[in-house]
C-alpha cells in the first residue's frame, strides 16, 4: 500500500546527514534546548539504523533476543525510565521551562512513532518528520525559536500534511488493501512465535503466553468460538433490519497472540461472502500514563483555520477513497481484558484544550461522523464486539478463559424467552425507579416512552448474542424530560480509566453535577470526570437505560475476583446500566427495528436530543456512548411504575423477583 508514497521521497539521505551534523553540533552544549535536539537526533538515527537491520533474517533469532530487542524499542517509556523522558511533560518542563517544555514534549512524541513506521515500511513519514525536525532546529540555531514560533511551525507542518494523513486514515481504517496485519495473521507459522515480533508492537509475557495457550487449544473449540462470533456479526444485520449483502469488507481489531482465533474468523467471514481484514492490533500497554499525558497534544495547533482546512481535507480524501468506503460493512472488535485498572496522575504540565478548542474539536468530530455517514451510513453497516482475557488477569488465566468462552456461548433462545417477561413488565411503566443499597446512593427515576399500541409496539430491545457478546440485557432510549435522580457507582472502569465513587446527578435527563473520590481535591476530581467521561462536552444526556441479565458472568467475576478487570462489554450485562451520550440507535433512528420473539416494533429509538437532527444535525449527537453499570450487589430495587402508580418489582435486594425470571438467580445458588 505504501509503495506509491515511498516513491515520492526526495532527499532522504541528505536529511539524515543533516541530523548527524546536529548530533555533532550539540554534543558538548549545556544549553537545555541543544540537549533536547541532541537527544532527539540520536533517537532518530538509532531507529533508522535499526530499520536497516530489519529483514527476514532478523526474525530468525531466538525468542529471547527478539523479546529483548523489542522491549528496547520502548524502554524509554517503561517504568522509572519515563521519569527522565522528554515524552513526560513534567520532565520536559523541568528541563526546558514552562511553555516550550510542553510543546517540545508533544513534538518529541512524533519521533517515538518511528517504531510503527519502520515495521510498516512508511519511510515517507520518517522523511517528512526528519524534514520538520531540521526546520525546527534551524529556527533554534538562528535564535528565532520560542513558544509562539514553535506553535507556528507546528501549525504549518500539520496543515501541510493534512491530505496525506486523512488519506492514510481512510485507507488504514476502511480499505481491504491495507494488509500489513492481515498478512501476519494469515501467512505466519503460528507455532514459531517469532511472528509476534513482526507487528512492531510491544510484546510482553502476555502476548507470548496467550499464543502458547491458544496453540495448544483444541481446533474444534477454536472453530466453535470463531463461528459464533461471525454468526453474531451477521445476526446484527438481521436484528436491525439491515441488508448485509450491500457491503463486503469487515474491519477487524484483533489482539497479538490470539491469531488462531482471528485467522478462523477471517476464514468464516469469507465463507459468508465477507472479506475480513485486520486493520488494528492491540498488545499490552507499556505506559498508560504516557497516553494520558499526550491526549491533547493537538492543542498546540488547533484553531479555527485548522478546523476549516481539516474539514475540507476530510471531505476531499473521503471522496478519493469512495469506492473502498462504499464496500465497508462494519467492525468486528475483539476486546482484551485482564490488565490492572488505571488511575492516572493529574499533571499540571500536561497540554490541555481551551474552551474554544473544545468547541472546534467537537465540530471536527461531528464532521468526521457526518462524512462517514455519507459513505458508510449506519443503516447499511453493523458491528460485533467480543472479549477474551489475557494472562495478566492472574494465575487462573486458563480457567478464566474457559469461563469466558462459556459466558460468550450462552443459549440465546433461553435468555430471549426470560427477558421477554422483563420487557412485558417494563412496557407497562411510565417510569422505572432504580435504587441502591448499603451505602450506594443511586436513586433515579427513568422516564419511558408512551406506548400507543401495546399489541404492536415495545420500548425495549430483547438483546441476546449479536452485536454485543456476551448476551444478556434489555435496553431502551429513555425520555429525557422528567428523568431525574442520582447514579452512584463505588468502583468502575470506563474507557480505560478507573473511577472511585462516581456520582452523576441527572435533571431532565442531562448530567448537572458530577463527582468522584480519585483525588484529594474536589476540583481535580471534577476535571478528571469532565476530561475523560464528558469531554468534549459540558454535559451529556442519558442515551440508554438497560437491565443486564447475565448473572452467570457476575458470579464468575466474583468467584475469581476480577470484577475490576472486566470490560464494560461484560460488566454492562451484570445489572442495570445507564449510558451517557447518544442512544443505541444514533444515525439510524428512522429504520424500523423489531424484536424476534414478539415481533413488536421498538419505538423508543429517539430522545429529545437525537430529534434535533431534524432541524440541526450538529446539535443532535454527542458522538460518544459510555455505559455505566450498577452491579447487583449495590442494587436494592428496580421497580416499574405505571401511570396509575401501580408498582411491579423486577429486582429486589440484587435478585430477580419478577415471575418468569427465576432461572436468572440459579448461578447465585451454586
Amino acid at each position: 500500500m505504501y509503495k506509491v508514497y515511498n516513491e515520492s521521497i526526495t532527499g532522504y539521505e541528505e536529511k539524515l546527514e543533516g541530523i548527524k551534523k546536529i548530533v555533532e553540533k550539540t554534543g558538548d552544549s549545556k544549553d537545555p534546548v541543544d540537549e533536547f535536539f541532541h537527544h532527539t537526533a540520536k533517537l532518530i538515527l538509532e531507529l533508522v539504523d535499526f530499520h536497516k537491520e530489519l529483514n527476514e533474517e532478523y526474525f530468525k533469532g531466538s525468542i529471547e533476543n527478539l523479546r529483548e530487542e523489542n522491549n528496547s524499542l520502548y524502554k524509554e517509556l517503561i517504568g522509572e525510565n519515563y521519569n527522565k523522558s522528554y515524552s513526560n511533560p513534567t520532565y520536559a518542563v523541568n528541563r526546558l521551562g514552562d511553555g516550550l517544555g510542553q510543546v517540545f514534549c508533544g513534538f518529541y512524541d512524533k519521533y517515538l512513532n518511528y517504531v510503527d513506521y519502520i515495521f510498516k515500511g512508511k519511510l515517507f513519514k520518517i522523511n517528512e518528520l526528519n524534514e520538520f525536525f531540521m526546520k525546527v532546529y534551524t529556527s533554534h540555531e538562528n535564535k528565532e525559536l520560542n513558544y509562539e514560533k514553535f506553535k507556528s511551525l507546528m501549525g504549518e507542518h500539520v496543515t501541510s500534511t493534512l491530505d496525506l494523513n486523512n488519506n492514510l486514515f481512510f485507507k488504514e481504517t476502511y480499505d481491504l488493501d491495507f494488509d500489513f496485519y492481515t498478512n501476519i495473521v494469515m501467512k505466519s507459522d503460528l507455532n514459531d512465535l517469532s511472528y509476534l515480533f513482526k507487528y512492531g508492537k510491544y510484546i510482553s509475557d502476555n502476548e507470548i503466553n496467550t499464543a502458547k495457550f491458544l496453540n495448544g487449544y483444541e481446533q474444534d473449540k477454536i472453530d466453535t468460538v470463531s463461528d459464533s462470533i461471525v454468526k453474531a456479526y451477521i445476526n446484527g444485520f438481521i436484528r436491525d433490519n439491515k441488508d448485509i449483502t450491500k457491503r463486503h469488507n469487515v474491519r477487524i481489531v484483533a489482539n497479538v497472540g490470539q491469531e488462531r482465533i482471528t485467522r478462523e474468523i477471517i476464514k468464516k467471514l469469507k465463507d459468508n461472502n465477507l472479506n475480513g481484514f485486520v486493520a488494528e492490533v492491540q498488545s499490552t500497554e507499556y505506559n498508560k500514563q504516557f497516553d494520558y499525558d499526550h491526549k491533547f497534544d493537538n492543542s498546540i495547533y488547533l484553531n479555527k483555520e485548522y478546523e476549516k482546512l481539516y474539514m475540507e481535507s476530510l471531505k476531499n480524501q473521503a471522496k478519493e477513497n469512495e469506492e473502498k468506503l462504499r464496500d465497508y460493512s462494519g467492525i468486528l472488535f475483539i476486546e482484551r481484558f485482564g490488565e490492572e485498572p488505571f488511575s492516572p496522575s493529574s499533571k499540571k504540565e500536561r497540554l490541555k484544550l481551551s474552551e474554544n478548542q473544545l468547541g472546534l474539536y467537537q465540530n471536527m468530530r461531528n464532521e468526521l461522523r457526518k462524512t462517514i455517514e455519507e459513505y458508510i451510513p449506519e443503516k447499511e453497516r453493523s458491528f460485533c464486539i467480543v472479549a477474551f482475557p489475557t494472562p495478566d488477569i492472574g494465575h487462573n488465566f486458563e480457567e478464566i478463559f474457559e469461563e469466558t468462552v462459556k459466558i460468550n456461548m450462552l443459549d440465546s433462545n433461553k435468555y430471549e424467552r426470560i427477558q421477554q417477561h422483563i420487557i412485558d413488565a417494563l412496557d407497562k411503566g411510565e417510569f422505572v425507579h432504580v435504587k441502591g443499597k448499603d451505602g450506594n446512593d443511586t436513586d433515579i427515576y427513568v422516564k419511558m416512552h408512551e406506548i400507543k399500541d401495546p399489541e404492536k409496539e415495545t420500548n425495549f430491545v430483547n438483546c441476546v448474542a449479536d452485536v454485543n457478546i456476551p448476551l444478556g440485557e434489555v435496553f431502551t432510549s429513555p425520555i429525557l424530560k422528567d428523568t431525574n435522580g442520582v447514579l452512584h457507582v463505588e468502583d468502575i472502569y470506563l474507557d480505560g480509566f478507573r473511577y472511585y465513587n462516581l456520582k452523576l446527578k441527572f435533571e431532565d435527563g442531562y448530567i448537572t453535577e458530577y463527582s468522584c473520590t480519585n483525588f484529594e481535591k474536589e476540583e481535580e476530581n471534577k476535571e478528571y470526570i469532565k476530561e475523560n467521561l464528558i469531554f468534549p462536552h459540558n454535559t451529556l444526556p442519558l442515551g440508554e437505560f438497560a437491565i443486564g441479565t447475565n448473572t452467570l458472568a457476575y458470579v464468575i467475576a466474583k468467584k475469581y475476583d476480577i470484577m475490576d478487570k472486566l470490560p464494560i462489554l461484560i460488566i454492562e450485562k451484570m445489572g442495570p446500566h445507564f449510558a451517557v451520550g447518544d442512544t443505541c440507535f444514533s444515525w439510524a433512528e428512522d429504520i424500523p427495528v423489531y424484536n424476534f420473539l414478539d415481533k413488536k416494533e421498538i419505538i423508543a429509538r429517539d430522545n429529545e436530543k437525537s430529534l434535533l437532527r431534524k432541524t440541526n444535525i450538529n446539535e443532535a449527537y454527542t458522538n460518544c456512548h459510555t455505559d455505566i453499570t450498577l452491579p447487583y450487589e449495590s442494587l436494592d430495587t428496580i421497580v416499574v411504575i405505571s401511570k396509575e402508580k401501580e408498582e411491579v418489582e423486577i429486582i429486589r435486594d440484587g435478585r430477580f423477583v419478577l415471575e418468569g425470571t427465576e432461572e436468572l438467580n440459579e448461578p447465585f445458588e451454586v
